[in-house]
This record gives C-alpha cells, sequence and structure tokens, in this order.
C-alpha cells in the first residue's frame, strides 16, 4: 500500500516589501480623490490638523493589529484573532462583518471605476455595457490570482508602484507649481460634531490595511514583516493625504464646493491636460486597489472554510498554482455580484458600519491575549492594553453617529453569522485548535 498523497499547500511567497505594497494598495484606492473637498467642507482652513489626528487614532489601531498579527502564522486576519481567543460564534461573527467591509468596499470601488471610465466613454455607464466591463474587470483579476499569489502579489506591487509614483509627482509638481495659495472661504465657528464628522471621514480613508494581514499563510515571516509593513505603510500614506490636501487647498479656492479636487488642483497649475491626467490617475488608482483586494479576500473565505466554518471545498488548494482557486472564483461572483445590484453610497455605508465592528474586537483580543499567552513569541506594541482601550472607546465613538440604518444593518449580519455558527456548530475544528504562536526555545 501506498501512503496517500500529501495534500497541496499554500505557499510563503510575500516578502516585507510586498507586504508593504499591500497595505499601501490596500488603504490608498479612490478615497483620496475626493476626500480633500469633503475634510474642507467639515473644517476649511483647520483641515491640515485632521489628518494629523487621523493619523495618530489609526496608528493607534495599527499598533494594536501589529502586536496581535504577529502572534499567528495562518491565514484569516481578524476572523483568526477572534475565534482563537473570544471562540467560535465570537470567530464567525467578526468573518461575517469582516467579509461584509472588504466585499461592499470591492463593489464599491467597482461602481466608482465605471463612473470614472464613463469621464472618457459616457457608453461605459449605460447599465448593459456597464454589467460587461464588470465582467471583464473582475473576470481578469480572478484568472491572474487563480495562477497563484506571485502573480496576483506581482500586479498587486505593479499597481502599488505606479498609484504612488502618480500620486507624489501630483504633490510635487503641486508644491512648486502653485503660484497663490487660494483665498480661504470665511472660517465659520467649527463645532465638535464638524471635528468628529472629519475624523470619521479620514478613519475611513485610512482605513483597509487589516486585508493585508488576511494571507498570513503565504506571508515569510509574519511576527517580523507585519510591524514593519504596517509602520512604514502609515508613514507614506500619512504623509501623502497631508500634502495632497496641502495641494489641493492652495490650488482650489472653493475647495468644500469641489467634486474632483485633485482634478481640479491639478487644472490649476497644469491645465486641462492636468485635469484629464488626474482622472486617469483615480482609474489606475481604483485598478490597484482591486488587484490587492484579489490577493487578501479570497483567502479569508479560504480561512474560514479551512477551520470548517464555511463548506470545506472552499478551502481547496490548486495542486499546480498551490492557490486557493475555489475560494477565488467564489469571490469574484459574490463581488460581481453586489458591484452589478448595488451603487456606490450603499456599498459605502455598509463598508464603514461594519469596520468599526471588526477594529473594537481587535481591540479586545489584545487585551486578552496579553493574559492568556503573555510569553507568545509576538512584536508587542508600548503600553499595549492601553492603546486597545483607547482603541475600543475611539470606536465607540465613530459608532455614536451611527443612524437606524446601519444599525439594522449591523443586527442583520449578527442574525446571519449567528446561523452560520448555528449551522457549523456540530463540526470539529477542521485545522485542529488554534493558538498563539508560542515563545522561542531558550
Amino acid at each position: 500500500m501506498h501512503p496517500a498523497p500529501a495534500q497541496p499547500q499554500l505557499v510563503r511567497a510575500i516578502g516585507r516589501w510586498t507586504l508593504t505594497a499591500l497595505v499601501l494598495n490596500s488603504v490608498i484606492g479612490s478615497g483620496i480623490f475626493g476626500l480633500p473637498s469633503v475634510i474642507a467642507k467639515h473644517l476649511g482652513p483647520a483641515a491640515p490638523a485632521a489628518y494629523v489626528l487621523g493619523a495618530l487614532a489609526i496608528g493607534v489601531l495599527m499598533a494594536v493589529f501589529a502586536e496581535v498579527s504577529s502572534q499567528f502564522r495562518e491565514a484569516g486576519g481578524q476572523y483568526l484573532y477572534a475565534r482563537a481567543t473570544l471562540g467560535r460564534f465570537a470567530g464567525i461573527q467578526i468573518g461575517w462583518f469582516f467579509l461584509l467591509v472588504r466585499l461592499t468596499s470591492g463593489a464599491a470601488v467597482i461602481n466608482l471605476f465605471v463612473n470614472y471610465l464613463g469621464e472618457f466613454w459616457p457608453r461605459a455607464t449605460v447599465p448593459g455595457t456597464r454589467a460587461m466591463i464588470m465582467v471583464a474587470l473582475v473576470g481578469g483579476f480572478a484568472v491572474v490570482n487563480y495562477r497563484g499569489v506571485r502573480a496576483g502579489a506581482g500586479l498587486s506591487n505593479f499597481f502599488t508602484v505606479a498609484k504612488v509614483a502618480t500620486l507624489g509627482l501630483f504633490i510635487v509638481a503641486g508644491l512648486l507649481l502653485v503660484k497663490t495659495i487660494a483665498p480661504a472661504a470665511p472660517a465659520a465657528p467649527v463645532t465638535l460634531g464638524a471635528w468628529t464628522d472629519a475624523l470619521v471621514a479620514l478613519v475611513f480613508a485610512f482605513g483597509g490595511f487589516e486585508s493585508a494581514l488576511i494571507p498570513a499563510s503565504e506571508t515569510k515571516d509574519p511576527r517580523r514583516d507585519t510591524p514593519f509593513a504596517l509602520g512604514l505603510g502609515l508613514v507614506i500614506i500619512a504623509a501623502c493625504y497631508l500634502l495632497i490636501h496641502v495641494v489641493a487647498m492652495r490650488g482650489v479656492s472653493d475647495l468644500a464646493s469641489s467634486a474632483r479636487p485633485l482634478a481640479d488642483a491639478a487644472r490649476s497649475f497644469a491645465g486641462p491636460a492636468g485635469a484629464t491626467a488626474m482622472a486617469l490617475a483615480a482609474l489606475l488608482s481604483t485598478y490597484g486597489w482591486l488587484s490587492g483586494a484579489f490577493v487578501t479576500m479570497p483567502r479569508l473565505i479560504f480561512a474560514l472554510a479551512e477551520r470548517g466554518d464555511f463548506p470545506r471545498r472552499w478551502a481547496a488548494v490548486h495542486a499546480r498554482f498551490r492557490s486557493p482557486h475555489v475560494a477565488i472564483i467564489f469571490w469574484a461572483v459574490l463581488l460581481l455580484a453586489l458591484a452589478i445590484y448595488g451603487n456606490f453610497i450603499w456599498n459605502a455605508i455598509l463598508a464603514g458600519v461594519a469596520r468599526l465592528v471588526t477594529y473594537a474586537t481587535t481591540c479586545v483580543v489584545l487585551i486578552r491575549l496579553r493574559r492568556t499567552a503573555p510569553q507568545a513569541d509576538a512584536w508587542r506594541a508600548p503600553a499595549g492594553p492601553l492603546l486597545a482601550v483607547i482603541g475600543i472607546v475611539f470606536c465607540a465613538v465613530l459608532a455614536a453617529r451611527m443612524n437606524a440604518t446601519h444599525l439594522t444593518i449591523m443586527g442583520a449580519v449578527a442574525v446571519i453569522a449567528a446561523v452560520n455558527w448555528f449551522a457549523v456548530r456540530p463540526r470539529p475544528d477542521a485545522a485542529g485548535p488554534l493558538q498563539p504562536a508560542a515563545p522561542p526555545s531558550p
């Protein structure tokens, strides 16, 4: 008798620079192309200070994620952290909320891509043509990622470099070529509510970094590479966002009312060609964001299936390409259906609501791990439990701005996740017990 052939396994092909690129690509999408006008509308000339506060707030959450994620070497991200420390029910709940965040974000970005494309090709927004563009877009990413993580990550790296270089060129050209500072609108008293709303917008603009942590099974050294990627990513993103706003504030006289602030700013120092270039940059950035999502999100579906919380067939690994090919196809189908059905605003609201739950839960996980696994082989955030408490309070403050629609959505997702848990509860853990990384041998 011959032993059964070993099942194909995922390969660890994501190094620290590719992981950093995934962080950048998961955060910098289409939002930055409209963000300056949103922040200016809330805060006027005080807007740059909000970017600093937003970076500090998201830095607290990133430090929490860096510590927690450095203790796990399997795929799943926040779902995995919650399941290992808070139990199967909590894990499935977070898995569904996390899936909702990225699924709705992806659908929103696809809709924005088609809208931007409509500026150059008006027929792109016609319903039939719109659907065909979405099918081609999603199908292309699915094929590339089906062929393995190296191909998918390589595509993501290319678009990350392209989008960061494009935004960097906008910043340098703007700072050098804008001749006069645009007159600021008369400053109205800025209320606490305005600051809160601006921070909500900024936190969600900085959000998405957590997706880059999902494919830990294919990351070479999660313990060392994750803190590096998150820290460097935050510095680059915060600098880009702040300097982009400064250029827009100098180049657009009525920034708060601008529908396309970066295009209007580019027009002020480079004419119509500059505005067209920024519209193309928006297309590039949204396309790049989607390339990163196809690397990260199928791994969440894979992780849920690997533990037996989704159908186990979805955890299959392709014998030749070593990719979670069934999860990739399933993700593509879900994403395409939601993109065609929904619109940008509807999907963006869903994404914003769900993210608060997942961030706060990961803060709880850090506190729990500090008590239950104090000797785990992990990167330690300075004053980690305090940062986690601050993160929980911050999420609670943002949650106070939610309305009845948001609460209804959250309740519906929680019910779906509870049904999922009840259905799989009798099953044993398909991949064995989950434990944080053990301390190194003396």
